[in-house]
């Protein structure tokens, strides 16, 4: 089992196993990241990685998954961005009982 060298923003270097890290890769941009619990402070720390470490990671036993980004990134934005104010509106809203009910006749009409 190879060892790997990784820094953890707390401790400072330490050193892991293959078992100890996992490697994300994003089937759409190729994107990848590394994660792993710091075997020091417990935390896990993630960090992005070049395709080549990323290589060298999984070449070397690390295991590994793939994800994709959302399809809502891909839909056509229409209209005005969302505004401080528009989000006090929708709050108040949530306050009211009756809002959906009333939005709903309103859209009913």
């Amino acid at each position: 089992m190879a060892t790997i060298r990784a820094s953890c923003t707390d401790c400072g270097d330490v050193e892991l196993t293959t078992a100890d890290v996992q490697v994300r890769i994003c089937d759409d941009t190729n994107a990848g990241t590394y994660s792993f619990r710091c075997p020091h402070c417990r935390m896990t720390v993630v960090k992005s990685a070049e395709t080549r470490t990323i290589d060298l990671l999984v070449a070397s036993g690390v295991s590994f998954s793939t994800w994709r980004l959302p399809a809502e990134l891909s839909e056509p934005r229409i209209g005005e961005p969302i505004s401080h104010d528009d989000l006090l509106d929708f709050h108040h809203l949530l306050e009211n009982d009756n809002a959906f009910e009333e939005a709903i006749a309103e859209f009913s009409s």
